[in-house]
């Protein structure tokens, strides 16, 4: 993937491309209200059928913490669930809690929420048709791939954390390297547990195809986690991972980027060639 491509990729993701000024009815922040009581049969069933598979799915996939976390959050609970209610949970294990915006948001605004403990999500719900891919992150994205380990103290911090990066990337010109952070762990990281990869990423353990894809075809890599490799390496939104990073245990990434200054790693990276995902030596593979 060119440079291009990689510039809308982040885009896409981060919201670069979003329009600087809120649209119609949502408050500076991009908030709006969940409208929860606005939402169909329909909705509610969409949310029913994709959680019962991926809870299904996930089971032995995922890191032990995700399946704790939804049981805590009462998420197994029919249909969507109501912010409010699910803020009060959240708030009370972490002190994040959940805000309805409607779709992506700028850069500045979505690290500005991180950085205050507030995790923006989709106030909509992908249609029946599209129960295997939608573009656009919904809440089920959103609540299901990410709310659960937001109640583990460890990635709360990791998450605030990176908010604090990404006002401190945009000020000097490193976008791009806080967005693989990001993507490599917040999205689609995997962690050892009991010697094996398990997934914690918001981007896997949402999607169906590619929980069973990351941990069990021989077609990506699966590399030993290195923060300046992560930082180096491009990524694609438009398919399955070339390239997943499994960091020995999920919570580490919060001890990583408190132990390295980002801006002197930016510094150092810079004039480095960047990598692309489907390139790995085979010294960084992990064993099968």
């Amino acid at each position: 993937m060119n440079e291009a491509t990689e510039v809308k990729a982040n885009a896409e993701r981060h919201g670069a491309l979003a329009s600087p000024v809120p649209p119609p009815g949502a408050a500076a922040d991009w908030t709006v209200p969940q409208h929860w009581d606005d939402l169909t049969d329909e909705d509610h069933w969409v949310w029913d059928t994709l959680f019962a598979r991926q809870k299904t799915m996930l089971h032995d996939r995922a890191v032990r913490e995700f399946e704790e976390s939804v049981e805590v959050l009462h998420l197994s609970r029919p249909g969507i669930p109501n912010f409010e209610e699910l803020n009060q949970k959240l708030g009370a294990r972490t002190g994040w809690k959940v805000v309805a915006v409607p779709g992506l948001v700028p850069d500045d605004v979505f690290f500005e929420h991180l950085r205050n403990r507030r995790f923006p999500a989709g106030n909509f719900i992908r249609k029946a048709s599209q129960l295997d891919y939608l573009e656009e992150p919904d809440v089920f994205h959103d609540v299901f791939g990410h709310v659960p380990l937001l109640a583990q103290p460890a990635v709360a911090d990791f998450m605030e954390e990176l908010g604090h990066l990404g006002e401190q990337a945009m000020a000097i010109g490193q976008l791009h390297r806080v967005a693989r952070l990001y993507w490599y762990t917040v999205e689609f990281g995997l962690a050892l547990e009991s010697g094996k990869p398990r997934i914690y990423g918001a981007g896997i353990l949402s999607s169906f195809g590619e929980s069973h894809y990351s941990l069990e075809s021989a077609k990506p890599h699966r590399l030993a986690f290195d923060l300046k490799r992560v930082l180096r390496t491009r990524y694609r939104t438009d398919a399955f991972q070339q390239s997943y990073f499994v960091i020995d245990r999920f919570d580490d990434a919060l001890r990583l980027v408190r132990e390295n200054d980002f801006a002197s790693l930016c510094k150092e990276l810079d004039g480095v060639p960047d990598i692309d995902p489907w390139v790995a030596d085979t010294d960084e593979l992990l064993a099968a």
